[in-house]
């Protein structure tokens, strides 16, 4: 099925360690994950995008899916800006529940949508566990179409909870951007926090 839809330096003295140590957020999605980044990162509403997404959908399962997504948070920082999304699509709106052998296609379906604003080039791929989830990630670099001269790194992450499909997705305009994306941690149907993308994350090439 196709549907439409962050490391602190060391510091070797314990007591400033504590002090210096950054402030996080946590964003709870309410399929069952939570999502930790830095204080200093801006939520911002995601619904324009939404909308605009939705004129963009060329069918009725495309429409469909766009519809179930929920924006659980949308962040940026820097400039150029970083920008880190995360979106659930839940089973009860969606009509039927996701199973693990639709994560490729619900995956690479969110991923597919981006092409329509990015131009993208070289795409790595690979597949990882975060406690019993099986993830699915895409980097890539890419242009927007409006700004040819301006380069981004794109990230998607993807996994099917209990109750649904959830991405975590990341438009990296520098490569602090990127390390925060990837080293933030998240939490998935209750187990123990991880990192989102582990250094091993990309074994797999395209064919």
């Amino acid at each position: 099925m196709k549907t439409s839809i962050l490391i602190a330096s060391i510091v070797f003295i314990a007591a400033p360690l504590a002090a210096q140590a950054p402030a996080l957020q946590t964003h709870t999605g309410d399929i069952g994950f939570t999502y930790t980044l830095p204080a200093d990162w801006q939520v911002v509403d995601a619904h324009p995008a939404q909308q605009q997404a939705g004129k963009d959908a060329t069918s009725a399962a495309a429409m469909k899916g766009i519809e179930c997504v929920q924006v659980a948070l949308t962040a940026h920082h820097g400039t150029p800006a970083s920008v880190i999304v995360a979106e659930a699509l839940p089973d009860d709106c969606l009509g039927h529940t996701l199973t693990q052998n639709d994560l490729a296609g619900f995956a690479s379906g969110a991923a597919e949508g981006l092409k329509q604003t990015f131009d993208m080039e070289n795409p790595e791929y690979g597949t990882y566990s975060i406690g019993t989830h099986t993830m699915w990630v895409e980097r890539v670099k890419s242009m927007p179409k409006k700004n040819p001269g301006a380069e981004y790194l794109i990230e998607v992450v993807c996994s099917i909870l209990k109750k649904g499909g959830v991405c975590f997705m990341a438009m990296e305009g520098s490569e602090s951007g990127m390390r925060v994306f990837e080293n933030s941690l998240v939490a998935l149907e209750g187990e123990p926090p991880s990192i989102l993308i582990p250094a091993n994350a990309f074994v797999k090439k395209p064919q």
